[in-house]
């Protein structure tokens, strides 16, 4: 039997059939599609949205990258094992999907992206916002989506479209190689008909897999462990995926070994339990970064080691140090020449416990009151950046973070991705629940967190959500706003204005570079933008978006307004103004380096010193062989 429909419908009905399974619960994979229409997808795609709108739900963005993080986020809070799609039209509407789909496949979160393309018949050439290229015909600006994604196809013919969907299906589902999928539609293709076989709509079920441990592998982990002193377990955002923070704390109540975290893997133990020592690396806490300075043995568990992590090389710094890398991705598995164990995150940890208990493996005592001790006063450092002493002055960041941490339970999730907070949320938030700190750090890509807030609660929505946004990332994409306010989303935004990029800013001063071009003020007549700040009001900006905006500028009025927002049922924007760009933000400095390169020869005194600082920083990276 066939069914007689467009390329455009047929990929519709297919897409609503596809299902994700792991340990027996099932869930539909393509959970909705995001679209802007243009001449590129309005007659194919859009077309057959409309006919099949009740198999596939659709939602209207503003922008065509904040709907991939959108997508993105939706994908994340839901394990990776349902996520949205994604339609443009072709040209601008193609490209902008870039940034999107590049954040996607660095975080290993999948995403099917489908944008319209130039003909495939060529009826007129070039079309309406094709790229020509002399050398080639068959390329347009929708190949610049290839090095960003796992998957990439263009479908020139309908039966072409068989196997591109099967093979796009597959890599979303694989828990190793997920990431961006795209596959590029010809505007005259979306809209052509043909006879598909019945069995092309079929619901389908693909399993995600628990792979085990190699045996050989795991008995040397095992040995590993057992001859360590010191080891230091690193979370990242693996643990998570797998859905494995319960076999976590199993393994680390077991065995007594500290846990530090990645941003992408902090939350994998609550903020309390005896084990965990918080974010580790440049952002990271003094208790886990002095634990990586003298480990014996690092675990690390699904985390990609990157030189936030790493310190840039500089961290792991004991003469014998090795490396045991828990992972289900073989290239991240092999990093810094560790120790191997291939394994899905959640089978490795428990097959790890059973191995180790019956060895009656545990860390010595004296560690355990060694990171014990150092956690406390950790612990004490943050309570003195939360405190206010005077609730009437306005408030630095890590105070605002610290009225926030004060408000909210296990049920709440909050979402940042750049900027200054980051780095003060890393050290500083006590995380409650596996998935209530919801970094995007791979790809740190600002503008990230208010789409991101809509698919989180999208795809969760009995929680609250917190998107954490700055001045400076306000402004690249607040566009989503109308979105939340047209379907009701409520959203949580907490804007907080500096005048400028404060990370960045401080990141210059370091480096020699003065601050140039970080602050959002007035041009002072020295080629330097110095002068006063900007008269820009972002709350009345959210507002005239739709969204209810509730004004902070005391330590009161913030913690007040929070709990006003909390209680919301429609979006709300609570905004404060903290610090400027030009001042500290009040939190602990970074307890770890980070390699950024500083000018080799310059005149003007900071760089001079800068430099110096930055050679005896390098001089302590290591290579771990």
């Amino acid at each position: 039997m066939t069914i007689r429909l467009t390329v455009a419908q047929a990929l519709v009905r297919f897409l609503a059939a596809q299902y994700t399974e792991r340990d027996g619960v099932r869930h539909r994979l393509i959970g909705a599609t995001w679209g802007i229409f243009g001449h590129g997808n309005v007659a194919g795609l859009g077309q057959a949205l409309v006919e099949h709108a009740d198999v596939m739900p659709y939602h209207q963005g503003r922008n065509e990258q904040s709907m991939v993080h959108a997508a993105v986020g939706y994908a994340r809070q839901s394990n990776r094992l349902s996520t949205h799609a994604v339609t443009t039209s072709i040209g601008p509407g193609a490209t902008n999907l870039v940034t999107g789909a590049a954040l996607a496949t660095i975080n290993h979160l999948p995403v099917l992206l489908l944008p319209g393309d130039i003909f495939a018949t060529r009826p007129a050439d070039p079309v309406l916002q094709q790229l020509e290229v002399p050398h080639a015909g068959d390329i347009s600006v929708n190949d610049c989506l290839r090095p960003v994604s796992k998957y990439f196809d263009r479908i020139t013919r309908p039966e072409a479209l068989i196997p591109a969907a099967l093979q796009a299906v597959r890599v979303l589902t694989d828990p190793v190689e997920t990431g961006a999928v795209t596959l590029a539609l010809p505007q005259d293709v979306q809209a052509e008909a043909y006879d598909w076989p019945e069995e092309f709509f079929a619901e389908r079920v693909w399993t995600v897999r628990r792979p085990g441990a190699d045996p050989t592998e795991l008995a040397e982990a095992v040995n590993a462990i057992r001859a360590a002193q010191r080891p230091l377990l690193i979370a990242g955002g693996g643990v998570h995926h797998s859905r494995a923070e319960e076999a976590l704390a199993e393994f680390a109540a077991a065995t007594g070994i500290p846990v530090a975290s990645t941003q992408a893997g902090k939350g994998s133990l609550r903020y309390d339990h005896p084990q965990d020592v918080g974010g580790v690396g440049h952002t990271g806490t003094a208790t886990a970064d002095e634990l990586a300075r003298t480990a014996d043995l690092v675990i690390g568990v699904g985390t990609r080691y990157t030189d936030f992590t790493t310190a840039s090389g500089t961290l792991f710094q004991e003469p014998g140090v090795r490396f045991l890398n828990l992972n289900i991705a073989p290239f991240d598995g092999h990093k810094l020449a560790g120790l191997p164990l291939i394994a899905d995150a959640r089978s490795g940890l428990q097959e790890l416990t059973e191995a180790l208990q019956m060895h009656g493996h545990r860390v010595p005592d004296a560690y355990v009151a060694e990171y014990t001790s150092d956690k406390d006063l950790w612990e004490h450092r943050v309570d003195a950046c939360f405190e206010a002493p005077e609730p009437d002055v306005r408030p630095t960041q890590p105070q605002v973070i610290g009225a926030l941490d004060a408000i909210v339970d296990e049920t709440d999730v909050i979402i940042n991705a750049a900027g200054s907070l980051p780095g003060d949320l890393h050290k500083l938030w006590r995380a409650r629940s596996a998935d209530q700190y919801h970094l995007e750090y791979g790809y740190s890509c600002m503008g990230y967190e208010i789409p991101a807030a809509i698919g989180v609660k999208l795809a969760a929505p009995e929680r609250n959500v917190w998107a954490l946004v700055g001045d400076g990332t306000y402004l690249m994409m607040p566009t989503e706003i109308v979105t939340a306010v047209q379907e009701g989303i409520a959203i949580k935004m907490l804007l907080v204005q500096n005048h400028g990029y404060a990370s960045i800013g401080g990141l210059s001063e370091s480096v020699g570079g003065e601050r140039f071009g970080t602050a959002y003020r007035f041009p002072a007549g020295d080629g330097t933008y110095t002068g006063a700040p900007l008269p820009v009001d972002l709350a009345a900006n959210a507002a005239s978006l739709g969204m209810r905006v509730l004004r902070a500028k005391t330590v009161h009025d913030l913690r007040e307004a929070l709990a006003e927002a909390r209680a919301a049922d429609t979006p709300t924007c609570v905004y404060v103004e903290t610090e400027t760009a030009d001042t500290v933000s009040g939190a602990p400095e970074a307890q770890a380096w980070w390699d950024v390169p500083v000018a080799e020869t310059a005149t003007r005194p900071s760089a001079v010193k800068a430099r110096e600082l930055y050679e005896r920083h390098v001089s302590a990276r290591r290579r771990h062989l």
